[in-house]
């Protein structure tokens, strides 16, 4: 897992945030709408979802995001499922995707299993902190 690095730029970029927490969600995207850095916001509420966006615009690298924020307990396709599924897509996508664990499981089995993930670049608790924003942008 990677360390967060500071590194300014001025691109926005695209989060596709990946939870089925309504309030969470909400909460977050006013928070990071208020970032110049951040592009657009996409919320999924599950990673079947956002999965099968990926798969139908793996061609199309406009569409992907620049970053995941993802949950780990959701109903349909858990995050680890769809670590999983989004694996066996890396090989088509032509895009470099940062995706970040982002859950209130403070779980040590769950923090070591996400190092254990070469495409996780790091494990954050809930919430999202505006200084983890900026860390995770810059970068």
């Amino acid at each position: 897992m990677n360390t967060l690095k500071y590194q300014s730029t001025n691109t926005p970029k695209s989060i596709f945030l990946i939870d089925d927490d309504i309030i969470f969600t909400f909460l977050t995207t006013k928070m990071m709408s208020k970032n110049p850095l951040v592009g657009e916001i996409n919320v999924f509420g599950n990673g079947l979802d956002v999965y099968n966006f990926i798969k139908a615009n793996t061609a199309n690298t406009e569409l992907l995001p620049d970053i995941i924020l993802l949950d780990l307990n959701m109903p349909i396709m858990d995050g680890w499922q769809f670590l999983e599924h989004y694996a066996m897509l890396l090989p088509k996508i032509n895009k470099k995707i940062e995706i970040y664990i982002l859950s209130s499981s403070i779980f040590i089995k769950d923090v070591a299993k996400a190092k254990d993930v070469i495409i996780v670049s790091d494990y954050l608790i809930k919430p999202l902190k505006m200084n983890q924003l900026k860390v995770i942008l810059d970068n």
